[in-house]
């Protein structure tokens, strides 16, 4: 079970389950537990290669046991979400804690990676469980319906789920008009049904300021 002891500390009941966590978040915990880390961002060997061939990196652990094991990371925001059997498309840095039975993985999705980066992919979880996402700052949840759909800049982008299709569109922003931008700017462009997780500050990003 998982549950928020503060907006930046999330707290996890076990009883002989594990969940995976981010490598060197757990902070404290009661009861026994124990720890292993995970091969492949827990994909084992195949994970393991297909990560590095991607550049979509992400470390974590196995945490079992029985009493509450709790997680944080660097005092960001945590934010959880609910999987039914969707998948969620996240970026491995903002990946806290998931249940252990959620599958994770690694998926080409056009420009989506590239905002912290790491190329054209992105970390997936899907199945029924839950899942700890962090922002810098609480997170901002976007609907995006057909009518409607959702321009993003990259720096700001967290994770988003639903049947929703990506595009990307450069353009000259505010800040570039102002003087103030690094470069060509580009933003993410989402259409479709779902949801979009931003946090209200910037990463740097390989497409300059935005």
């Amino acid at each position: 079970m998982f549950r928020l002891q503060s907006s930046k500390v999330l707290a996890v009941d076990m009883t002989g389950d594990a969940v995976k966590a981010k490598n060197g978040s757990m902070v404290a915990y009661d009861g026994q537990m124990a720890f292993k880390k995970l091969t492949g961002g827990g994909e084992g060997v195949r994970g393991m290669v297909t990560r590095r061939l991607t550049g979509e990196q992400m470390t974590l652990m196995e945490v079992k046991g029985h009493g509450t094991c709790f997680f944080a990371d660097r005092a960001s925001e945590i934010n959880l979400v609910t999987l039914n059997g969707d998948k969620l498309y996240v970026e491995s840095g903002n990946l806290l804690v998931t249940d252990g039975g959620l599958r994770t993985g690694t998926t080409f999705t056009g420009l989506r990676g590239a905002s912290q980066g790491n190329g054209l992919f992105t970390t997936t979880i899907e199945g029924h469980g839950q899942a700890a996402i962090m922002s810098d700052g609480p997170a901002v949840l976007l609907r995006v319906a057909p009518q409607y759909p959702l321009t993003v800049d990259p720096g700001a982008y967290v994770a988003h789920q639903g049947n929703l299709r990506q595009s990307f569109q450069s353009g000259v922003t505010f800040r570039t008009f102002m003087g103030e931008g690094g470069g060509e700017a580009f933003q993410i462009r989402f259409e479709g049904d779902g949801v979009v997780y931003v946090q209200p500050s910037e990463r740097n990003t390989i497409a300059g300021d935005v």
